[in-house]
């Protein structure tokens, strides 16, 4: 199918489906921070466990 095919017959393709076409919500998501906050501790100390990898990128 290419894309002329597909706009000629969108409507019979879509009844075939039996597709629902319905709105988008575009109603953002309240973002919430912090909700990971205490949930992992990182037990590393990076400079020291990744000083031979630190010299060799930069010496």
């Amino acid at each position: 199918m290419n894309l002329h095919d597909a706009k000629t017959h969108l409507s019979r393709y879509v009844e075939q489906a039996l597709v629902r076409l319905v709105p988008v919500d575009e109603t953002p998501r309240k973002r919430e921070l912090g909700f990971l906050q205490g949930a992992a501790v990182l037990d590393c100390e990076l400079k020291a466990d990744f000083q031979k990898d630190i010299e060799a990128m930069f010496g």
